[in-house]
């Protein structure tokens, strides 16, 4: 009896697992109508009468990104939320700037795979596998190059060249989501308790104060 019922629950499980991704389209196309109140995992679509070529079509990419900040890098990310025809289509693309030794911090997708392409410069690239290997893969890139960063682990890109870098990035979601992992654990609004951060990282209260008080500012200016 138990294991009749074991075979229930895993194929009752089974069509949870295959749809764990961003939804298959069932017509030719579903523009996402963002004016719709209604709320859907993604956008309903719009009147297939109303579509344009404007709904599949986005210019600028070709523009640099301002990489006048802290980390030297900007994101310009062409996601669902630029264009809508991208809605149910399970992919977008991201164009990322470096100054020299700019830095596209650690970071995760937690809903996208992700293939990176070098476009100009040289970028020392890498992912963290999961616990408890904590592995750190990674490889120095040139112009031509590729890397993949599986969905949901840690990476980054990091400029170590003394010139601009261009890479552009392809990622298997119309909408996937970024968490900079600094941000989320040193930014968060409300803060993190400290002393959960001080056991966690092994350091003084005062360390996470500092940290936590610099990220707010920069959060709020």
């Amino acid at each position: 009896m138990a294991s009749a019922m074991l075979i229930v629950v895993l194929l009752a499980m089974a069509p949870s697992v295959v749809l764990a991704s961003d939804p298959s389209p069932l017509q030719d196309f579903c523009v996402a109508d963002k004016a719709s109140p209604v709320l859907v995992n993604g956008f309903v679509c719009k009147n297939p009468m109303d579509v344009n070529a404007e709904d599949f079509f986005f210019s600028g990419l070709n523009k640099p990104g301002n990489t006048n900040n802290r980390l030297g890098s900007n994101v310009t990310a062409v996601d669902v939320n630029k264009i809508a025809g991208l809605n149910t289509l399970g992919i977008s693309l991201a164009r990322i700037d470096f100054a020299p030794y700019g830095l596209n911090p650690p970071h995760t997708h937690p809903r996208a795979t992700e293939v990176l392409t070098v476009i100009e410069g040289t970028l020392h690239v890498g992912f963290v596998t999961s616990n408890p290997q904590n592995r750190l893969i990674f490889k120095v890139l040139n112009a031509g190059d590729v890397f993949v960063f599986p969905k949901g682990l840690i990476h980054f890109q990091f400029n170590r060249g003394h010139k601009n870098a261009v890479a552009i990035a392809g990622l298997s979601s119309q909408n996937p989501g970024v968490i900079t992992v600094a941000n989320a654990v040193f930014g968060s609004n409300p803060k993190i308790d400290e002393s959960v951060l001080a056991k966690a990282f092994q350091v003084d209260k005062k360390v996470i104060d500092y940290l936590q008080s610099q990220f707010w500012m920069d959060n709020n200016n």
